[in-house]
């Protein structure tokens, strides 16, 4: 596994970090033998909106605010459907605009699982403007942190992520990094 999650390997999963001989990968104290493990394109969501005169900002394109709720939704259910618990959302770090899109527009969002931790996970969401032909171009791209909670809002462990390609691999490590630049953010009390 990648981190302490998962990669799949010919129907095996691996855990990297545990090849001493006899070791048993926990996390919190749960064997993580005994974790349930989803892959990515488990929970992947795919959400589409067709811009209206309500979306608009005074500039006549889509307001940011608008594309920050969707975002937000679309990283949500992603949560949920990793979890299959309800999520809260406790961080964005990064939301890069990058062109914007106007009245009758078709906005599509799509969302993946990129990390997981204990009870939190991080998706991320690219989001696009496509064409009636079919040809889609970014737009934006955010990246949101969730936490799993139970029915009393206390944090719940997430199943673990079996990374199944090198661009998962890669996301998977970049999460990582961005989750200690949050740690460290949060040390400095930024």
């Amino acid at each position: 596994m990648f981190g302490a999650y998962g990669q799949e390997t010919g129907g095996m999963v691996q855990c990297i970090g545990m090849e001493k001989k006899g070791a048993v990968p926990r996390r919190n104290g749960v064997k993580m033998e005994q974790r349930k493990m989803k892959k990515v394109s488990d929970s992947r969501v795919e959400q589409i909106y067709k811009i209206r005169p309500e979306h608009m900002n005074g500039a006549g394109r889509l307001f940011g605010g608008r594309l920050m709720e969707w975002i937000d939704e679309v990283a949500g259910l992603v949560g949920i459907r990793h979890a299959q618990t309800e999520v809260l959302t406790a961080s964005v770090d990064s939301l890069k605009f990058i062109q914007g899109a106007r009245q009758n527009d078709m906005i599509v969002l799509i969302g993946r699982m990129t990390y997981v931790g204990n009870s939190s996970m991080e998706v991320r969401v690219d989001t696009y403007k496509e064409s009636m032909d079919g040809i889609r171009k970014p737009i934006n791209r955010a990246y949101l942190t969730l936490v799993a909670v139970d029915g009393e809002g206390k944090p719940v462990m997430v199943p673990g992520l079996i990374i199944g390609s090198e661009a998962e691999r890669a996301e998977w490590e970049a999460g990582m990094r961005r989750r200690e630049i949050r740690k460290q953010r949060k040390e400095e009390g930024f």
